[in-house]
């Protein structure tokens, strides 16, 4: 087991609509299709994750609004966490089993 937990963050109806009104192409993520895994430092509860969610939310706001759309200057500003809180649905798991024998590469590095 690693000693980290999981969040996921489901876009909802705010970033559907922001994305919607990027262009006018109609096409707009799909919540219910697969979604990027965030490892997240280890926590032994709820309320000790969401500190974590409260301490990171900006990275990943940032980064789920990049996987759309990367120019900056059409993101919203003023993003903060009762924000993020509106525009994803957020899954966190605290158990993280790793099954593979290969090592784990971070490609960012």
């Amino acid at each position: 087991m690693l000693n980290r937990g999981v969040l996921i963050a489901r876009p909802r109806q705010p970033y559907l609509d922001w994305a919607a009104g990027l262009d006018d192409s109609g096409l707009v993520p799909d919540p219910d299709d697969e979604q990027t895994i965030y490892l997240i430092p280890s926590f032994e509860d709820d309320e000790e994750a969401w500190e974590i969610v409260e301490e990171i939310y900006a990275e990943v706001f940032e980064r789920e609004l990049d996987g759309w759309h990367t120019d900056e200057a059409a993101w919203p500003q003023n993003r903060d966490f009762a924000m993020f809180k509106e525009w994803f649905d957020i899954e966190l798991h605290s158990v993280v089993e790793d099954l593979s024998s290969e090592e784990i590469i971070d490609d960012e590095d």
